[in-house]
């Protein structure tokens, strides 16, 4: 009877064991975070804002999970707002962060910033006299912010560069302008894209019908250097106008049954008019899109550098408070099934910048002059 016994409280310990359960840790786990905030507001050698320290949190949790996942309080999201309806302050560069430094994705044409000489892929590490380490995305942002016509002093850290280098820069009202084309050497249409926003794809289709009828164009030249990216949809119909058919990407979420695939419909724009493709390490997210699908499909040759490598798709998630959350929802997929996740995409023929001097689409681009060189050869 005993032996009876003893199996039954071993087979009870074993089977019915209380177990603490996933949402009792995240419970304990709230509870010391409450804890520490106290015991911060009572010790600390500063008085501090518990606001702002709870948006720290949040939006820290945030980071933890990638680099493009942030908080936005209700003030930033109303400037976020303001800013893509096409007409902004600022000093006209994409940013994020990595390994607690704001990295330049691309700055935008014809800004105070490119103009001054910023670089994609550089490091911010210091916004006038404070350091960028430990500060977080939003709060380097709101630094490097201000009323137009007033200077800031940047100073970045370069690949290849042993020293910093500084920039002072002068804010001014940024008006995004995604496409600009003009006719080279009488038979090549060019057309830059420098961000997908609501119109872009109209505003190429536009310029396409335009350059075909007017002129006797032979060939194209995409440029979509120093394209930090924009909108997906913007990316699958541009995708479309080169192509007459194929897959242009796949998104893979968490949920399968959110898993989707965009294809191209019949009609190239351009009549399967040789086509090249340029990017370069500033070239992210919707134009690694354009340029993947039409490298896989070998509708364009890409030429230029390594792109930035942001595969992942980011969803704006409104809350309570007014504010938002920047969210990564998804990944992209390019129809060979490759992620472009910091891999990025790799140019057909590789041509670096030459100098220090370089700016697009001036005498010291030489990769447009390469592109143009091979089109004519």
């Amino acid at each position: 009877m005993k032996k009876k016994l003893f199996t039954l409280t071993f087979f009870f310990i074993i089977f019915f064991k209380p177990v603490n359960s996933v949402e009792n840790i995240i419970y304990q786990k709230i509870d010391l975070f409450g804890e520490v905030l106290e015991k911060i507001n009572k010790e600390y050698v500063d008085e501090i804002n518990q606001s702002e320290s709870m948006d720290s949190a949040i939006n820290g949790l945030l980071q933890s999970l990638d680099p493009y996942s942030a908080y936005m309080s209700p003030e930033v999201f109303n400037e976020m707002q303001t800013e893509t309806s096409g007409e902004f302050g600022g000093l006209g560069i994409e940013v994020s962060m990595e390994s607690g430094v704001v990295k330049v994705i691309s700055p935008i044409d014809d800004t105070p910033a490119s103009r001054a000489g910023i670089k994609a892929g550089d490091y911010i590490v210091k916004i006038n006299d404070t350091q960028v380490q430990g500060k977080s995305l939003s709060e380097a942002v709101d630094l490097m912010r201000g009323p137009v016509g007033s200077g800031i002093e940047l100073t970045v850290r370069r690949r290849g560069e042993r020293k910093a280098l500084t920039f002072n820069i002068i804010r001014e009202i940024i008006q995004v302008k995604s496409v600009k084309t003009d006719l080279i050497e009488k038979t090549i249409g060019y057309i830059r894209l420098t961000s997908f926003n609501e119109n872009s794809a109209e505003q190429i289709k536009k310029e396409i019908k335009k350059l075909e009828k007017d002129n006797e164009v032979i060939s194209y030249i995409l440029d979509l250097r120093n394209n930090p990216g924009g909108l997906l949809s913007q990316a699958i119909q541009i995708s479309d106008f080169f192509l007459d058919d194929g897959e242009i990407v796949s998104t893979k979420s968490r949920k399968a049954s959110e898993n989707r695939k965009w294809f191209a419909k019949q009609g190239d724009l351009t009549n399967g008019k040789t086509l090249i493709v340029l990017i370069n390490y500033g070239s992210a997210s919707a134009s690694e899109i354009v340029a993947g699908a039409l490298k896989d499909h070998k509708r364009a040759i890409v030429l230029g550098e390594n792109s930035f490598g942001k595969g992942s798709v980011q969803s704006i998630i409104p809350l309570k408070n007014k504010g938002a959350i920047r969210l990564t929802v998804a990944k992209y997929y390019l129809p060979s099934g490759k992620s472009i996740s910091e891999v990025g995409v790799s140019p057909d023929i590789e041509i670096s910048e030459q100098s220090d001097n370089f700016r697009i689409k001036t005498e010291t681009d030489n990769q447009l002059k390469y592109a143009i060189k091979l089109l004519n050869g």
